[in-house]
């Protein structure tokens, strides 16, 4: 059994309605349009249909709800989002055995009752957060209780990347050729990662569960520079911050960053995939494609994760696991 933990969907309800809500040339409104398969049901169930033993835990597509309309606006996105997601779920058991929940982040109080509501009564396996909130980070003090919640119920945050086509360069209106996504989003989700790592939450609940969209990002390749790096924290600036920050984590830096989790949606990266695993470790990588976000706008990342997993130099229990079983262990999936 493959079970694909990072797929995307827009419910056509609610793209309905974000499009009717969103501001004007949103980011990526123009990508979402163009991928039949986010909304489609019956087309997903075909291109799924191609893989012998395939199933999805569906994740809401970008953008965030947070950017899409104001906070009086996203409790309502959230609740027809989850609605959507867990009407596929009950629908088709079979081939979706959860969903993960979205939340309103920039309606904090109306995201944690967001949480109860999703998962209580709606069966979410965990919830999804981007790598900043509409810009702000989420090491800032009115998401704590977010996170509490989610260590205290002992269930995943999936972590996916958000960052606009901001300028890279003074005196030019926006990035240019993509890299603000080839490039910048590995970045937003490497430093969101280290936000956290700094903010002492893995000292707070070192049971925590965050999974990583595309493997941990930019944290397996840069390891040393994570050790013999950030260890060094405080003696190359003067800002007095740096070394309280050291100083108030009970390890190494190096050390919480293994403690997350990744995904394997590396585009058939199988060389990137070995790197994740040898970072990372078989009990925390869960099998991930980013369907449909490929050329082919829906079966070309599955069936090329598919291949990097089998042409990765990995031992068959740790493909297992990454396969099925951590998500049913993580995800507390009822299979057969």
């Amino acid at each position: 059994m493959k079970i694909d933990v990072f797929p995307h969907v827009l419910p056509r309800r609610y793209f309905d309605r974000m499009l009717a809500v969103a501001p004007p040339g949103m980011a990526l409104q123009k990508r979402m349009a163009g991928i039949p398969v986010l909304v489609d049901l019956e087309q997903r169930l075909r291109v799924m249909d191609r893989y012998d033993g395939y199933m999805q835990v569906l994740t809401l597509a970008s953008p965030p709800i947070e950017v899409v309309g104001a906070p009086s606006v996203t409790p309502d996105l959230a609740r027809m989002a989850n609605d959507g997601m867990a009407e596929i779920v009950a629908k088709h058991p079979d081939r979706f055995p959860g969903f993960v929940a979205s939340l309103p982040m920039n309606n904090p109080d109306a995201a944690l009752k967001e949480i109860d509501r999703a998962i209580d009564g709606l069966g979410a396996t965990g919830v999804q957060m981007f790598s900043n909130v509409a810009g702000h980070p989420l090491d800032a003090p009115q998401y704590q209780p977010l996170f509490d919640a989610m260590a205290a119920r002992d269930l995943p945050i999936w972590l996916h990347p958000a960052r606009p086509a901001i300028a890279d360069y003074l005196g030019e209106p926006r990035s240019k050729y993509d890299l603000w996504w080839a490039f910048g989003w590995p970045y937003e989700t490497s430093l969101a990662m280290g936000r956290l790592v700094f903010s002492g939450l893995f000292d707070r609940h070192p049971r925590i569960k965050i999974i990583t969209h595309h493997m941990g990002a930019m944290a397996p390749y840069f390891e040393g520079r994570l050790a013999g790096g950030l260890d060094q924290l405080g003696t190359r600036s003067d800002d007095p911050e740096d070394l309280q920050a050291l100083s108030r984590l009970e390890r190494r830096p190096l050390e919480y960053f293994r403690l997350f989790y990744g995904d394997t949606a590396l585009f058939g990266a199988h060389h990137a995939m070995e790197c994740g695993l040898a970072f990372f470790g078989a009990d925390r990588i869960l099998f991930g494609t980013d369907m449909p976000f490929d050329p082919e706008k829906g079966p070309g990342f599955i069936r090329d994760t598919i291949a990097a997993m089998e042409r990765m130099r990995a031992s068959d229990e740790d493909r297992a696991k990454i396969y099925e079983g951590n998500a049913r262990r993580l995800l507390r999936l009822r299979l057969a």
